[in-house]
């Protein structure tokens, strides 16, 4: 299939493509500049100079005539809306695939660090995050696309870790730089569940093989305590562990990192698991510890 990924240069978006090259697709992905053009090439990716600010109808043009459509850009909320609309747009009556990258921050909870028993699978009700509502509208926009033949579907992965990640691993390590401990906020039991960066690009692949038009997939592999991050960090470095206020949370990772820090995002995966056969290969995401890029972000 001739693919195009637009995000391709990007942290989701890259490894969908590596997948999507190494299962024998052609991948073109959406390159900014002469630098990403040439960085997309030497992965075996074709680039498509533009960008989706300033040179929507080139790029949407050139997508259209794709056999599917992988949407991982990180844009603005209006920018996403209006980006996406155009895409579906192009594609109606097509019966092309479309598949569009959220996150399970749409059901985002401010516990303030304590554990929430609430775990979300695909298509149970749920209080969108205020931040995210402009997200979840897109994923509304998706699903209902398949109504004007577009095999387009929604892909909600947990928080996403692995090599060249920025989540929450990376971001206790880089606490103790700033503060000389591992941090966490509260009680420390919010929880996130999360995916592998792997297991993530196969469910990209698989849905666009499997998947079933208007669908929502959840990508989640296991949860993870932050205080017990913080803990296996601790012990890793030598160090103490240490409880933040939400105030000084913002202090460490600013206003939106301390947001997701003291929050829980619970999810389940039941629909992908069932339909798909996906089954994830990585579930511990504290294999990370001790990895010499996150000692160093220690050490800044």
């Amino acid at each position: 299939m001739n693919i195009v990924v637009l995000g391709a240069t990007g942290f989701v978006g890259g490894n969908v493509s590596r997948h999507l090259v190494a299962d024998g697709h052609h991948v073109t992905g959406l390159a900014r500049s002469h630098e990403a053009g040439a960085l997309l090439e030497s992965r075996g990716i074709t680039p498509l100079p533009g960008n989706l600010d300033e040179r929507r109808a080139e790029v949407v043009k050139a997508a259209a005539g794709a056999d599917a459509v992988v949407f991982a850009a990180q844009m603005d909320a209006r920018g996403e809306t209006e980006s996406v609309g155009a895409l579906l747009d192009a594609l109606a009556g097509s019966g092309k695939a479309f598949l569009f990258t959220s996150g399970s921050g749409v059901h985002l909870q401010r516990t303030a660090g304590a554990w929430s028993e609430d775990c979300f699978a695909e298509d149970e009700p749920f209080t969108v995050e205020p931040l995210a509502a402009d997200r979840l509208a897109v994923e509304r926009l998706v699903r209902d696309a398949a109504q004007r033949q577009v095999r387009a579907m929604v892909i909600r992965p947990g928080l996403i870790w692995g090599p060249g990640d920025h989540g929450h691993v990376s971001m206790v390590y880089g606490s103790v730089a700033r503060t000389g401990a591992a941090c966490y906020v509260g009680e420390g039991l919010n929880t996130y569940s999360n995916v592998h960066i792997d297991d993530a690009a196969r469910l990209f692949v698989t849905a666009l093989h499997q998947g079933s038009a208007g669908a929502l997939y959840h990508a989640v592999a296991g949860e993870i305590p932050n205080r017990w991050i913080a803990e296996a960090v601790a012990r890793d470095l030598d160090c103490g562990t240490r409880s933040l206020t939400e105030h000084e949370a913002a202090a460490v990772w600013g206003d939106f990192g301390a947001l997701i820090m003291a929050a829980s995002s619970r999810g389940r995966a039941p629909r992908t698991r069932q339909d798909l056969g996906w089954a994830p290969h990585h579930t511990d995401m504290l294999t990370m510890i001790g990895e010499p890029r996150l000692r160093e972000l220690a050490n800044r």
